[in-house]
Formats: C-alpha cells, sequence, structure tokens
C-alpha cells in the first residue's frame, strides 16, 4: 500500500459522527494542562509567588505539563491521521508542527541547562519564549480550519 493510501484508510476518523469530535474534545483538554501548569511554573520563574519553592513546584508541573502534551500530540496524530492530505497542504498546520518543535527544543535547552534551579535572565526569557511559542501554537491551531 503506498504511503497517500495508508493515509486514506484512516479518512474515517473525520467521518466518524462522534470520534473526530471526541479526539477534538481531549485534545483541548491536553492543551489546557499543558497551558495551565506550564503558566503556573513560568509565573514562579518571573518571580511571582516567591513563597513557594520552584523545586517542588516543579516536580508538579512538569509530570502534568508533559500529560497534557502527550494527551495533545496523541489527539492530535488521530486527528491528522484523519486529515493528512489536506494538512500536509495547509501552511498554517505546518507552521503549526514547526512551532510546537521550536517549544519542545527551547523546552529541552531549558531543563538541560538546569533553568529552573537557576531562575536567571536567561530561563526568564526562555519561559516567556516558551509561553509565546505555544501562544502561537494555540492561535494556529485555531486557524487552520480558515486557511
Amino acid at each position: 500500500m503506498s504511503a497517500p493510501a495508508a493515509l486514506e484508510a484512516f479518512g474515517w476518523i473525520v467521518a466518524h459522527p462522534w470520534l473526530y469530535p471526541l479526539l477534538s474534545a481531549f485534545h483541548v483538554v491536553g492543551i489546557g494542562l499543558l497551558l495551565g501548569s506550564l503558566v503556573l511554573f513560568e509565573l514562579r520563574v518571573w518571580g511571582l509567588g516567591a513563597a513557594l519553592p520552584v523545586q517542588p513546584l516543579a516536580r508538579l508541573a512538569l509530570p502534568l505539563t508533559l500529560a497534557g502534551f502527550a494527551l495533545a500530540a496523541l489527539t492530535g496524530l488521530g486527528m491528522f491521521a484523519g486529515q493528512a492530505d489536506e494538512l500536509l497542504a495547509n501552511r498554517v498546520f505546518v507552521v503549526k508542527i514547526g512551532l510546537v518543535m521550536c517549544a519542545g527544543l527551547n523546552a529541552g535547552l531549558f531543563h538541560t541547562r538546569g533553568g529552573s534551579a537557576r531562575l536567571d535572565a536567561l530561563a526568564r526569557a526562555q519561559t516567556l519564549i516558551s509561553l509565546g511559542l505555544w501562544l502561537a501554537v494555540i492561535i494556529c491551531g485555531r486557524w487552520i480550519a480558515f486557511f
């Protein structure tokens, strides 16, 4: 089976009366978990909530962030499988995926350099970049249907 034919085999996902809406709803839940936990941690990095110890907050927030990302990624893959040809031809979708990769790279660099232990200017800049990237991902996700 060729690659396009294999991708078309998942078209039933979009046509199913409740599967695609369910995937979409859980995609939003994943985004909420990801962004909500991330913003709380980033606010602490920026100096708000100074009474909260950073490392325990990070140990609480990071698994929620990863769980939100995993849920959003898995549901996103399901939705993608149902209309891969259309999405790959959509420039906004391609930009969204590029932004997700940039956000992941930024997060990897933040944690590799021990940003949560440093709370320096670079850590604050990286969290600001992170927030901007994830907001841009969400905006692109909403715009996909219009382009």
